[in-house]
């Protein structure tokens, strides 16, 4: 039998990605407490099945996964420019700090500000933004190395870690409603939350066009794209900076869904190879099914409790940032 080549996986996975996003929304929308089989979901959502089910799908399930969808696009994104940026395939938004600036901005947003609820995507954006230009602005020394960066990152996310512990206990009345948030999860979200996230989503996938000739560029190092005209410090930092939307927007309506940004980029990295051109949609895609299904699951497994998908997906993906690291190590 042949063994397959890049360009072979490569097609595989363009065929593949969108079979495995309408499996992913159709266990979403079919799995739960009321199983709904495929007929009985077209049914409904074309206003001709059983109105249980269309009430089901149309005020739970929908919108629940595709603020998923949004939500796995945007982390699996946000880490495929910052691994790129960095040339490191252990960058992260939650590694490296980015998702908890946006999330100390939402939480203070939630527990100080609640009457202004409707700028929490905005806010966390903010947040997301000013914790990536302090890791910028702490990391350089005539210019900004990807290893610096991921060091002052993680110094900065024990920071701001701190920081949303310290807000936990000055509002500690208030802290139940940001509890399940700092978990992770999907639980009660609704068209409302879809409507003031889904802008700042789509506007930076719409942007992550834009990204690929750079971050390919930035790949293959500082000194050598600079001989090829490119202004990399000012490209850096346009594409943290897209990395710090689309890790807001996710953080905002999410809360602290870790992990899906370090998994997805690196395993496509291994299966497709470097080139941005397919990276990034087909990190867009695989982070989308993969919050898709791992909310489905976190929600059915553990019936009649519903598990935070950000726990369930700790569980999964910091076996694999050990094995990543181990692996590395052996190769320093």
């Amino acid at each position: 039998m042949r063994k397959l080549t890049l360009r072979d996986k490569r097609r595989l996975f363009l065929w593949l990605a969108p079979i495995v996003l309408l499996l992913s929304v159709l266990c979403g929308l079919g799995y739960g407490s009321v199983p709904i089989s495929p007929r009985d979901i077209w049914l409904a959502l074309v206003s001709e099945g059983d109105p249980l089910y269309r009430q089901i799908l149309l005020d739970l399930r929908l919108p629940r996964v595709l603020i998923g969808l949004l939500v796995g696009a945007c982390l699996a994104a946000a880490g495929a420019l910052l691994q790129g940026v960095m040339r490191n395939p252990l960058a992260d938004p939650g590694v490296i700090g980015v998702s908890a600036g946006g999330g100390v901005a939402a939480i203070l947003t939630m527990v100080v500000w609640p009457q202004a609820s409707f700028l929490l995507p905005a806010a966390a954006f903010a947040g997301a933004f000013a914790s990536s230009v302090a890791i910028y602005l702490l990391s350089w020394d005539k210019g900004a190395s990807p290893v610096k960066i991921v060091l002052a990152g993680v110094a900065v996310n024990a920071l701001l870690g701190a920081v949303t512990n310290g807000l936990m206990v000055v509002y500690s009345d208030r802290v139940q409603a940001v509890l399940p948030w700092l978990a992770g999860g999907l639980n009660g979200r609704s068209w409302h939350h879809l409507e003031f996230m889904a802008p700042y989503a789509v506007v930076g996938l719409l942007l992550t066009a834009l990204a690929v000739k750079p971050a390919n560029l930035l790949m293959l190092g500082d000194d050598s794209a600079k001989l090829l005209g490119q202004k990399v410090e000012l490209q850096r930092m346009l594409l943290i900076l897209l990395a710090s939307l689309l890790a807001g927007a996710a953080v905002s309506v999410a809360g602290l869904v870790g992990f899906v940004g370090l998994v997805v980029p690196h395993a496509m990295r291994l299966l497709i190879g470097e080139d941005y051109k397919l990276l990034l949609p087909c990190s867009i895609a695989g982070g989308a099914a993969l919050v898709v299904l791992a909310d489905t699951a976190a929600r059915t497994w553990f019936d009649p409790i519903e598990l935070p998908v950000g726990i369930l997906l700790a569980c999964l993906g910091a076996p694999f940032f050990l094995i990543l690291l181990r692996r590395r190590s052996r190769l320093a």
